[in-house]
């Protein structure tokens, strides 16, 4: 007998189980339900139509030759039963049923299965503050918030948006907003950075003011009180614990949770984030139920710990994995080491693995490099300074994540994706060193950025290079704890030294050797070049001269003015 597959939700995973299971079983019997009757679109493309870059929102759910994934696509394209508007209640396990109610007329229903599939993905969070509930007030979960939110804007109704949440989708809508339609937007988060959960504070602070230099109004470590409205959709303004910020639209981003209820309620086991708990066969603890996708937790890779991990490329590889086990394959999926990329305005940012802060609270001591180099050969007309944050254990040297930021996106997320699938085989800070990469002037230099991360780690590690992080020098700076050595030249020095006085020194590295003598030996002093390799080398001769109490600015200028352009 043909084999009865359900499929549980109709947007990412769902259809790929679905696709895959029918090019391998041509006789499955296979049905998708979803809520909704939009079904099978790129989600994570949302913004971008709302932002103008995707001019049509059927350009969401349609393939590359421009064939919309409706029910009739799926019905006589690929063989799929879908309906739409069906709401799954409960699952009968035992006698291996799924109980189901139609949305338009309320009408109950039950279908067998010998595989079902939970494919339901995951709800933005809407804060319970008051006037979270407000006409005006959007969550961005699907299409229709997509739709609502762009006619508003494109209508003229909106000159001043709030979005509550610094994640992803929430600095994808500020852009969104900002760029093509010229609304003036707020952030709003509680954290004391953005994106606190992708980055550490460094690369994120390089994206702040790129945020602030595209207009967008920034408020960290602030939480929101309550949003004022009359109810009718005209909303006022957003009060939060400083202020009130007058507004016509509000976002929120304030994380996703998984749509599990009546996985739960079904006696499904899951993990701490409420996701589903499955095995590396996507099965969960019903040897008949698959799940995947936004509403089950995954094995990170690098802290060994669970996770959920919202991304439409996981659910697709998920997706394959899982149409393959319920053909009688024995396909795995590990788990994940966390990669993740975004476009903010025009500069691309991405990272995998942990952040400094995650693998202090998993147990390791992470020690990192902060690298300021040309993504392409310097003498490249098109090259641009991009930044890489690489972190590793201090004791067993294993590299735990990267982290890199630039205004050419495809160069930071190609470095991003060399390092990301060698971090479950626990590799060390040599690896990177000696990591092979594709070399020509317009695509790179001859020593790649991430070899010279591996390279300035080491030395870190080595304590041959004593480092010091541009937000660190900063304070210490002003508090007038130390002084710079800078060994550029006069011309470069100049601004510095008109503004900072004595606190600024200036010895061309050329004439450092002979021109020692003249450096303080009894007081901090941090030292500054373009990008680092050369305040390294001057660190190094300062200290067989008897000058030790030295540190390297990370980056150098570089980050220096990426990460506080007015100290610039």
């Amino acid at each position: 007998m043909p084999k009865k597959v359900i499929i549980i939700g109709a947007v990412a995973l769902g259809p790929k189980v679905a696709c895959r299971l029918r090019r391998i079983d041509p006789d499955a019997e296979i049905t998708v339900i979803d809520r909704d009757e939009l079904i099978s679109y790129g989600g994570c493309g949302i913004p971008y139509y709302v932002g103008g870059d995707i001019a049509d929102i059927e350009g969401l759910y349609s393939t590359t030759s421009h064939a919309v994934r409706d029910i009739d696509f799926f019905t006589n394209c690929k063989g799929i039963e879908v309906l739409s508007g069906v709401e799954a209640t409960e699952i009968n396990r035992k006698e291996k049923k799924l109980l189901v109610r139609h949305l338009k007329n309320g009408k109950k229903d039950q279908f067998s299965y010998d595989k079902l599939v939970i494919a339901t993905g995951a709800t933005p969070v809407r804060p319970p503050f008051p006037g979270a509930d407000l006409p005006g007030v959007f969550i961005v979960s699907n299409l229709h918030h997509a739709k609502a939110i762009k006619d508003r804007i494109s209508k003229g109704q909106v000159e001043k948006a709030v979005v509550i949440g610094a994640g992803a989708i929430g600095i994808e809508m500020v852009e969104a907003m900002t760029d093509l339609w010229g609304v003036e937007t707020t952030i709003i988060e509680m954290a004391d950075q953005i994106l606190p959960q992708a980055l550490g504070k460094n690369i994120s602070r390089i994206v702040e003011n790129h945020l602030k230099e595209n207009g967008v109004n920034l408020m960290l470590s602030e939480r929101v009180i309550q949003i004022n409205g009359d109810g009718k959709g005209g909303l006022q303004s957003v009060e939060t614990s400083n202020g009130t910020i007058p507004c016509d639209l509000v976002v929120m981003s304030a994380g996703v949770k998984p749509n599990t209820k009546f996985a739960v309620d079904s006696g499904l086991a899951v993990g701490r984030s409420g996701g589903i708990l499955v095995d590396r066969r996507m099965k969960t603890t019903d040897p008949d139920i698959y799940a995947g996708g936004d509403c089950v937790e995954l094995r990170n890779l690098v802290s060994g710990e669970n996770m959920t991990m919202p991304l439409g490329s996981l659910a697709n590889r998920q997706g394959r994995i899982i149409a393959t086990n319920i053909n009688g394959g024995s396909a795995h999926f590990k788990g994940t080491v966390g990669t993740f990329c975004i476009k903010v305005f025009d500069m691309g940012i991405a990272k995998a693995g942990l952040t400094s802060k995650q693998a202090e609270a998993t147990g390791y001591d992470p020690v990192h490099s902060i690298v300021t180099q040309h993504d392409r050969a310097h003498f490249y007309p098109s090259s641009k300074l991009m930044y890489i944050n690489l972190i590793a254990d201090r004791k067993t040297r294993r590299v735990l994540g990267i982290e890199a930021a630039g205004l050419k996106g495809d160069a930071i997320k190609a470095r991003v994706d060399a390092v990301a699938p060698l971090l479950k085989n626990n590799i060390d800070v040599d690896e990177i060193s000696e990591l092979e990469t594709g070399y020509a002037p317009p695509f790179a230099s001859a020593m790649d950025i991430i070899n010279n991360a591996g390279n300035t780690l080491d030395n870190i590690l080595e304590n041959r290079n004593i480092p010091i992080d541009v937000l660190d020098f900063i304070e210490e700076f002003k508090k007038g704890k130390t002084r710079v050595l800078d060994v550029r030249g006069p011309k470069e020095a100049k601004p510095f030294i008109e503004k900072y006085g004595d606190q600024w020194i200036n010895i061309p590295q050329a004439e450092l050797r002979s021109r020692i003598k003249e450096l303080p030996r009894n007081e901090p002093l941090c030292l500054m070049c373009d990008t680092g390799p050369r305040s390294y080398e001057a660190q190094l001769l300062l200290r067989s001269n008897g000058i030790s109490d030295t540190k390297n600015i990370q980056g150098g200028y570089g980050m220096l003015m990426v990460t506080d352009p007015e100290f610039v």
